[in-house]
């Protein structure tokens, strides 16, 4: 069993093109599984039929995170069992469509539905903040600056900030090409600021971090390598402690911002689902819900309630 599920990852991996978190999420649920299978007399996946997935996502349901005491009250939230639902039906769409397995028993689980959560900005001014060069610039803090730059700038996910290579950068042009989710690309404009700050980070910064095993990646960590997820996540949460900001910053808030900032400033949706990367216009849609200040704006002004006959605004 476990054999496939390795199979399974390097699909995601060579042919789906996922992201890496993707392929070790549904890895650690489908292991998962394995093991609750293997305490039940389950050797192979021709055995298990649906109501074993359905028994196992019961005793899910029921169990408290891992990371709690075996006594504690609270449960795995919806989230975690969709994703245990989505990585079960990825798995054996792709051993059915393999002929690895004669039938798909997982089609029939259902969803559970998932409250969508707003994403977290930052406001114009923590944004300032955030982005005001260091008094003393080492070259890890060049680095740190082109990242957060480049983050606002364009909307990147933290995984294309860590993949972004040298041959993707078009400066002079002011744009970078971006290989997002599933492997498809995409040209995403760079802003004059991300420039500047990409620019000197490449002719000061990174040449003092290449070292003989340094690979083309556009930034580099302290030993001249590629930076690792978590590595550049605590980066740019020690960047905002440094600006003053309390709030707990991650890149992919910076990614919220830069489209929540479009949106108020009268980009249209559809650019910005162009920009993001996004397949579906419903993903970035959700926008739209944190646009406030821009709606009481355009409420005030052509309301006819807010504007009485005489006084009205011209939609001009």
């Amino acid at each position: 069993m476990q054999q496939l599920v390795d199979d399974f990852c390097v699909y995601l991996r060579h042919e789906r093109g996922h992201a890496e978190l993707t392929q070790r999420t549904y890895k650690m649920w489908l292991d998962r599984f394995v093991t609750w299978a293997a305490d039940h007399g389950l050797t192979a996946w021709s055995q298990v039929g649906l109501p074993h997935l359905l028994s196992f996502l019961e005793q899910e349901r029921c169990r408290p995170p891992s990371d709690l005491p075996p006594g504690s009250t609270l449960r795995l939230s919806p989230e975690t069992i969709y994703l245990e639902i989505a990585a079960l039906r990825a798995f054996y769409r792709f051993a059915e469509a393999e002929k690895l397995l004669p039938i798909n028993v997982a089609e029939h689980l259902s969803l559970p539905r998932r409250w969508k959560r707003l994403p977290k900005d930052l406001t114009l001014e923590e944004v300032d903040r955030l982005l005001q060069p260091l008094a003393v610039e080492t070259p890890a803090d060049l680095c740190d600056q082109a990242i957060l730059e480049l983050a606002y700038a364009s909307g990147l996910r933290l995984a294309e900030l860590r993949h972004a290579r040298l041959e993707h950068l078009h400066l002079e042009a002011g744009f970078i090409t971006v290989i997002g989710k599933g492997n498809k690309e995409r040209v995403v404009p760079v802003g004059q600021s991300a420039v500047r700050a990409l620019s000197r980070y490449l002719e000061v910064g990174r040449p003092k971090l290449v070292t003989s095993k340094s690979t083309a990646h556009v930034f580099l960590n302290r030993r001249g390598g590629p930076f690792g997820h978590v590595t550049m996540w605590r980066r740019v949460k020690r960047r905002a402690g440094l600006a003053g900001i309390e709030r707990n910053v991650t890149p992919h808030m910076l990614r919220h911002s830069f489209a929540t900032h479009l949106l108020e400033h009268g980009a249209d949706l559809r650019v910005i689902q162009e920009l993001l990367g996004h397949a579906s216009i419903s993903t970035t849609e959700i926008y739209t819900h944190v646009g406030g200040s821009r709606l009481r704006e355009l409420h005030r002004q052509f309301h006819p309630r807010e504007n009485p006959p005489g006084k009205r605004l011209s939609a001009e």
